[in-house]
């Protein structure tokens, strides 16, 4: 372990990162590795660089590994780590360790995760012990590991054991916070400590603030609710008063973007009150709590005092917690009247609607953050804007039943502007008015936003179309020097926002003024003609995509050119990668043309494996990779549909970037490779290549395992090889080093048992149960071992669905009577006990996709199986009949499975990924584009109840009328007569 500071320098070297992070997980292995590296951090004499790099790399082997089966941490190491971690943090509460601190207390949170409480009791006890009298870093300290804890009550759903752990925190710390919290308010409010001692003591209490907000963000805890007032009350509760404070000495510069320390204490406490809004009404219409801090929020907005970058996330919050108010109904008597909307626009909302000078600094110096913050919505992401959160109040009007009061003040705000830029179109003041009186259109015509559809409905005050075709029509057609580039994107970003109130016709009219703007020199503005052009091919009109291939096929490959000529003018990896709107226009672009691409395909798949091969020296951004993976998918997908000769040059184009892929061990695209691969392979109608062939020898080696992003590709890449090329799988013996992988790798980790069980359906799909019936047996041992040992309802499930798929799968080799031999032979009787004890408890908890597989399966086993003749398995003929009886009464999912290529197709339109957040520590990005429609492995039963009447009459056993009639009657009678009445029995 002595050379742990050297190896974690070497690790960020990019030179030396690759070897030194192999070391590295080496180490990690070895008892001891954890408080090796806790003391690492610890150590002032060490380099800085270190220290932090080992606080990152402990919290990442906390992440990936505490609860993990596959590479447990030892016990002993974690019991270190639980007993050292909170006096570790503590013991660097001063501000020059405030980075260390906080990588401590995310491991303090991940871990307590896991095994607070139940492995972790006295955690309550160390934190509450380590509040101090008088120390404010150590409080510092001991209050955000505290918040790190509590803060992801706020998100999860209500269970029985969420409260528990809640229940347990309240019992030991809520008197002790009260108390803290009641003595640093008094010192903060009425007799402060000079500086620096201030500013902890301020960083204390708006830490605290967020643990008030914590503790109560599931229930109200009685010693809060007995305390009401004394928080809550007008002018003398805390958060009242914190409101009015202001020292100068805690301001702070203008122009720092980053919030002073009373601005934070604002922010904590209005979002506070809001939750107590959405939560407990009644608490604060008891203390009038909601009209005082509306004024509060009215005077300080008011005032002209809160211009600076750093009270941004305050005012925004404030703007929010008044549009909270409107839309709870509650305090309609506060809002409706004409006069108080009027004075509410005018003193509220548009002193905050317009570009504020920072953001058009950003506009020209940092285009692609101000375009990700103007697309956001509000309550989607990050805190808003000023003027997000001042449009959301117009919204909010709208919304709560004051449309023509709204419409009609903010329509005259709207005419003003607009008839100031009329005067001066050239000017600043002229171009501002109008972007503020477009920003006013979008927030008083719009009834319901989403991010995938735009607006989805209007006001029905207000004529979009009409508007667009009289004031904005015009700065879209204008040349980009003849008005201000703010109003060209302006003029863009209308049609993305109403996108869904125009016709085909009117969109496919503006599509090329789009494409003439992706040419722009401005980065905003052809970045927001890729946004719209991306939106706009993805609008619907129900389940099916209002664009067609046919629809673009004219235009579609100059708009391709155009954005990938964009892309690749970035020149370095980074840039190249940096603007993934251009990307995903370009994927939604071949997405929509599909088999009309097929010219030009060549070149574009050209293209993108340049893009690639640059990308791939220095990786940056998981959207645009996903976007660009996608793409190629996509090509693959629709052009070879379409021309299957075609897959041989997607396999020589791509092949060799695959394999520098690979050989670099570029990790973040490894998943993505595999996919590829096995899209490619899936196309062969029979058969591997040999270039395939090659790397079955890399795919079942246990490193390319260890990386759980891989786990699902190689999945999908496996089952292609067991599903095209069978008979070389069981010639060359590979299979049996696929079953190993399952047993040796995925079955014994929760984390992969899934995989386990998908790839173990192909294995018994497709290799004949001749050959694989001799492993087939230890296999059975291991399923039944981890039950014994782990057992979970999951586990449970994927057995019993394992079991069935086997039974009921129509192939000449594996029948109902070897998976019961296969189990007689670990021990005799034991099938009988497996099918009583797992089987049939399991098959009226199958969820309802799995339902016709299940009767299907029993069904078989039933009628196919000479096995289930004997005792004692014979015993329990009629009890599994009685539970595949009871399937039926709910027949919907029993019948003939749809073709799922729909599904498919529906999948592939809807590919949307601003949801998902993704990163490169994700565990999976799956490629939509590569999905292929899943088989029904029975869909040759059709009908199951049919099936069973079938299967039941050409069934040649002399005792199955007896047998039948053995079976529960009242919940198979109803099945027992139709049997009897098709003369099947």
């Amino acid at each position: 372990m002595s050379d742990l500071p050297t190896l974690l320098l070497s690790s960020l070297n990019p030179a030396t990162r690759k070897e030194a992070e192999q070391n590295l997980q080496s180490l990690s292995a070895q008892p001891g590795f954890l408080p090796a590296i806790l003391k690492l951090v610890l150590t002032p004499a060490h380099d800085r660089a270190a220290r932090l790099a080992a606080s990152v790399y402990l919290k990442n082997v906390i992440k990936n590994r505490w609860d993990d089966d596959a590479a447990p941490i030892p016990a002993a190491d974690q019991a270190a780590i639980r007993a050292d971690i909170v006096p570790a943090m503590i013991s660097l509460s001063t501000p020059a360790e405030k980075t260390l601190r906080a990588q401590l207390a995310e491991c303090v949170a991940l871990i307590a995760e896991v095994d607070f409480p139940e492995r972790w009791s006295d955690l309550m006890d160390t934190l509450v012990s380590s509040l101090s009298s008088a120390d404010y870093n150590v409080n510092l300290a001991v209050l955000q590991t505290a918040h790190s804890i509590f803060a992801p009550w706020r998100a999860q759903t209500r269970t029985d054991d969420l409260y528990s752990t809640i229940n347990y925190v309240l019992s030991r710390f809520v008197e002790p916070f009260l108390n803290f919290f009641r003595t640093t308010a008094a010192l903060l409010l009425i007799s402060p400590p000079p500086q620096p001692a201030l500013e902890r003591v301020a960083a204390s209490m708006v830490e605290a603030t967020k643990i008030f907000y914590d503790l109560t963000s599931q229930d109200l805890p009685p010693a809060i609710e007995d305390s009401h007032k004394e928080f809550f009350q007008p002018g003398e509760g805390w958060f009242s008063r914190f409101m009015e404070w202001d020292p100068t000495e805690l301001r702070g510069d203008p122009d720092d973007p980053a919030p002073s320390l009373p601005a934070q204490l604002k922010t904590s406490t209005m979002e506070l009150v809001e939750l107590y809004l959405h939560k407990y009404p009644e608490m604060l219409s008891e203390t009038k709590t909601v009209e005082a801090f509306v004024q509060i929020v009215w005077n300080v907005l008011g005032g002209g005092n809160v211009g600076s970058v750093g009270d941004d996330t305050f005012v925004s919050q404030s703007l929010h917690f008044i549009s909270t108010a409107i839309r709870s109904n509650l305090y309609k008597s506060v809002f409706s009247s004409l006069s108080t909307i009027a004075n509410l626009v005018q003193g509220v909302v548009v002193p905050n609607i317009g570009l504020r000078d920072y953001e058009l600094e950003q506009f020209e110096d940092d285009p692609l953050t101000f375009v990700r913050q103007d697309l956001a919505l509000p309550g989607t992401g990050d805190a808003p804007t000023r003027r997000q959160a001042a449009a959301d109040i117009v919204r909010a009007l709208v919304a709560s039943g004051a449309e023509g009061e709204t419409t009609e003040v903010v329509g005259g705000w709207i005419e003003r502007g607009l008839a100031e830029y009329a005067k001066d179109p050239k000017g600043e003041s002229g171009w501002k008015a109008k972007d503020s009186a477009l920003y006013l259109v979008g927030a008083v015509a719009a009834r319901g936003v989403t991010t995938q559809h735009g607006v989805t409905s209007t006001n029905a005050l207000v004529n979009v179309v009409e508007f667009f075709s009289n004031n904005v029509l015009q700065d879209l057609q204008a040349p980009p020097s003849s008005i201000h580039p703010v109003l060209q994107v302006d003029a863009i970003k209308f049609l993305y926002t109403f996108r869904a109130q125009l016709s085909k016709e009117q969109l496919l009219a503006v599509l090329p003024l789009l494409q003439q703007h992706l040419s722009s020199d401005n980065p905003v503005c052809y970045t927001y003609a890729a946004v719209a052009i991306e939106r706009i091919l993805f609008v619907r009109k129900g389940t099916q995509l209002l664009f067609t291939q046919a629809d673009v096929r004219e235009f579609a490959p100059a708009l391709l050119d155009i954005l990938l000529s964009r892309i690749e003018s970035g020149g370095s990896a980074q840039k190249v990668a940096e603007n993934d709107y251009l990307m995903r226009c370009a994927m939604r672009v071949i997405v929509t043309a599909r088999q009309t691409l097929t010219p030009v395909y060549q070149q574009v798949l050209s293209r993108l494996v340049n893009i690639l091969g640059i990308i791939s020296q220095n990786p940056s951004n998981p959207s645009f990779d996903q976007y660009i993976f996608e793409s190629i998918s996509a090509l693959i997908r629709f052009v070879v549909a379409g021309n299957p000769d075609t897959l041989s040059v997607f396999e020589e184009t791509l092949f060799g970037p695959i394999t520098v892929i690979m050989q670099q061990d570029v990790e973040q695209y490894i998943p993505y490779i595999f996919q590829l691969l096995a899209q490619m392979l899936a196309l062969h109608r029979a058969g591997a290549p040999t270039a395939y062939r090659g790397l079955l020898q890399v795919l079942v080696q246990p490193p390319v395992w260890g990386q759980k992003g891989n786990v699902p590709g190689l999945v999908k890449l496996l089952r292609a090889f067991l599903q095209k090329d069978t008979a070389y799988m069981v010639e060359s013996g590979s299979y049996v080093r696929v079953m190993a992988v399952v047993q040796q790798r995925l079955i014994h980790n929760r984390s992969t048992e899934a995989w386990a069980f998908e790839l173990l359906e192909a294995i018994i799909g497709n290799i004949p149960g001749s050959s694989m019936k001799q492993y087939f047996r230890a296999l059975v041992i291991d399923l039944l071992t981890r039950m014994q040992a782990n057992k979970t309802d999951r586990f449970v499930y994927m057995v019993t669905r394992l079991f069935l798929y086997g039974m009921a799968i129509e192939a000449v080799t594996m029948t109902p009577d070897l998976i019961i031999e296969v189990v007689e032979e670990v021990q005799p009787g034991l099938w009988d006990n497996v099918l009583k004890n797992i089987i049939l408890p399991q098959v009226p908890k199958m969820a309802p996709r799995d339902r016709k597989l299940t009767a299907v399966g029993l069904t078989r086993m039933l009628t196919h199986s000479a096995k289930m003749m004997l005792p004692p398995n014979v015993d329990t003929w009629p009890i599994a009949f009685t539970a595949l009886a009871k399937l039926f009464s709910d027949p919907e999912h029993l019948t003939a499975q749809p073709s799922q290529s729909a599904d498919t197709d529906a999948a592939l339109a809807q590919l949307d990924y601003d949801e998902q957040n993704a990163g490169y520590q994700a565990a999976y990005s799956r490629l939509a584009a590569s999905e292929e429609a899943a088989e029904d492995p029975v869909g040759y039963a059709g009908n199951a109840q049919e099936y069973l009447v079938k299967e039941v009459a050409a069934w040649r056993e002399p005792r199955k009328a007896a047998l039948v009639g053995a079976a529960d009657q009242s919940v198979a009678g109803g099945v027992v007569e139709a049997l009897r009445q098709a003369g099947a029995v």
